[in-house]
C-alpha cells in the first residue's frame, strides 16, 4: 500500500519544524529530516490532530513514539555525518531510525517487543528506507554489525551498557538518557579510548525504561 503524503501532512511538518526551531533545535539537517520523515506513517491512528504535534503518542506494548523535540534533540546531539554507522537501541515505532535514515546515516536499529519490531520493519520497509531492523536484547548491541560511529539510545537506561561501549569507535559519540524512575539526564559521552571518556549533560527528559535482559513478545 502506498503512503499517502499530501500538501496537508507537508504543511502541518512544516509547521512542526519552525515549533522545534523556536525550541531551541538549530541543526539544520535535523530540521530538513523531520521536514520529510511522515511523523503519521509510524502511528497506528495516524489521527493528524496528533501526528504533527510536539508530543509523545502511545503505540502499543505501553511505549510510546518520542516527543519530536526528542527525537531531533537526539539526533542533533549526535553530530552524525552522512555515511555513519549508527546503532539505535529501542527501533519503537521506527519513527527515529527514519529521522537518522534520512540524515544519510546506515543505522542499524534493535527491539526486544516483537511486537512494535513487526511494525517498525513493515513501516520501514514501506517509507523505502535503508534500516536494519533486529529483534533482541538491546543491552547486548549489534556486535555482528560493529564497530558503530554513533550510538543512540532511545529509552531510560538504568545504567551505561559496557556492551555498547564496546561496539562503539574510539572518538565516538553515545547518546543515552540515564536514569531509572520518570526521569533520566540526556547524556552524549565521547569514547576517547576505551576506558577514557567524556561526558555532558544535556537536560532532563522522559522516557520509557530499557528493560535488561528481556526480550518481549
Amino acid at each position: 500500500m502506498a503512503i499517502i503524503d499530501n500538501h496537508i501532512h507537508q504543511g502541518l511538518r512544516r509547521q512542526l519544524k519552525e515549533e522545534l526551531a523556536a525550541k531551541g533545535i538549530h541543526d539544520k539537517r535535523v530540521l530538513e529530516a523531520i521536514g520529510e520523515v511522515p511523523r503519521h506513517v509510524f502511528m497506528d491512528s495516524a489521527f493528524l490532530q496528533f501526528a504533527y504535534k510536539d508530543t509523545a503518542f502511545p503505540i502499543g506494548a505501553d511505549q510510546t513514539i518520542s516527543q519530536p523535540f526528542t527525537v531531533a534533540k537526539q539526533s542533533s546531539l549526535l553530530e552524525v555525518k552522512p555515511g555513519m554507522k549508527v546503532l539505535e537501541i529501542g527501533t519503537g515505532s521506527g519513527y527515529q531510525s527514519a529521522v537518522l535514515d534520512a540524515l544519510n546515516c546506515k543505522v542499524f536499529s534493535i527491539e526486544r517487543q516483537k511486537l512494535l519490531f513487526k511494525k517498525a520493519k513493515k513501516n520501514l520497509s514501506k517509507m523505502k528506507t535503508t534500516v536494519k531492523v533486529f529483534y533482541g536484547d538491546g543491552f547486548k548491541g549489534i556486535p555482528a554489525f560493529a564497530p558503530y560511529e554513533r550510538v543512540i539510545i532511545t529509552c531510560g537506561a538504568p545504567y551505561v551498557p559496557d556492551d555498547l561501549l564496546e561496539q562503539l569507535v574510539d572518538g565516538g559519540i553515545m547518546v543515552i538518557p540515564l536514569g531509572e524512575g520518570g526521569d533520566q539526564e540526556m547524556l552524549r559521552i565521547r569514547k576517547v579510548r576505551k576506558g577514557q571518556y567524556e561526558k555532558e549533560n544535556h537536560g532532563v527528559f522522559k522516557f520509557v525504561p530499557m528493560l535488561p535482559d528481556k526480550q518481549g513478545i
